[in-house]
């Protein structure tokens, strides 16, 4: 069995618990595998301005991948790579996710722009990402400069009808998947976790089967689909954890940290 040389992680669901917290258990485990020599980075639904506060306590050195991984940014918050929505694409979404009711964020490199203050999920985002957003009339001026839009509704059946709508209006313009059951993501076309877990493997010179991914969402399949190993959280959908090679424990029961273990016992580190 292939030895594992990066893990490749989610954050939401996955290494933090449904109070956005970094357990002792995450946070030790990653700190386990560097010492073990074991690359790890992270890759999110997320602006990269709500990766920064995880930066510092999982000593990360490698690149982060915001936005589902169509951006690639560095530890200290300097853009790598980085795509953009189509303007035209952009445009079909806002259509498409007003036809649904479903409240619109639309965010740029450094901001996050809404136009309902008062919307469902506003005040978790604050707190999800520790960032406010900026209020706007008209999101026309930002189109141009969207690395991700989201609607947001709390209606879960209502978005994955949108997210079929979506996806089948959007075709191979750009990428609509959700990250949660209350969020849909529309990111760049032909650039999503999956190209970032490639991106990373080719930056430290190897293989994809030495490569290890773990999340909960149906945005983490394009990882899981590349990754020599994938493991889902116990949180995760059945759809989800079908597609994985391993479940582990839930957020909730410091999943995350199980599933490093038996990377660690795989790789022989007591």
């Amino acid at each position: 069995m292939t030895k594992i040389s990066l893990v490749v992680s989610d954050v939401d669901g996955t290494l933090l618990t449904k109070d956005k917290t970094l357990t002792d258990g995450a946070r030790s485990a990653v700190l386990r595998l560097h010492r073990a020599g074991i690359g790890f980075t992270i890759t999110s639904s997320r602006p990269a301005i709500g990766m920064r506060f995880l930066i510092e306590p999982l000593a990360l050195w490698l690149p982060v991948g915001p936005f589902n991984g169509s951006s690639i940014v560095d530890p200290e918050m300097n853009p790598v790579e980085q795509h953009l929505i189509p303007k035209d694409a952009a445009e079909r979404s806002l259509q498409i996710l007003r036809e649904f009711g479903a409240d619109i964020w639309l965010f740029t490199y450094d901001k996050w722009l809404i136009d309902n203050p008062r919307g469902k999920y506003v005040a978790h985002e604050q707190h999800t990402i520790r960032s406010d957003p900026t209020i706007v009339t008209d999101f026309s001026p930002y189109l141009a400069g969207a690395c991700k839009i989201v609607g947001a509704s709390a209606d879960a059946a209502g978005l994955e009808a949108c997210e079929k709508a979506m996806q089948q209006a959007l075709g191979s313009a750009a990428t609509a998947v959700r990250s949660q059951t209350y969020y849909l993501d529309i990111t760049p076309p032909g650039v999503n976790k999956g190209t970032f877990v490639e991106a990373m493997a080719r930056r430290l010179g190897i293989s994809l089967d030495a490569v290890a991914t773990i999340g909960d969402m149906q945005n983490d399949l394009a990882m899981f689909r590349v990754s020599g190993t994938s493991i889902a959280m116990g949180n995760a959908t059945d759809s989800v954890k079908d597609q994985a090679t391993n479940v582990t424990a839930t957020n909730e029961q410091d999943g995350f940290a199980e599933a490093m273990e038996m990377i660690l016992k795989r790789n022989g580190v007591g």
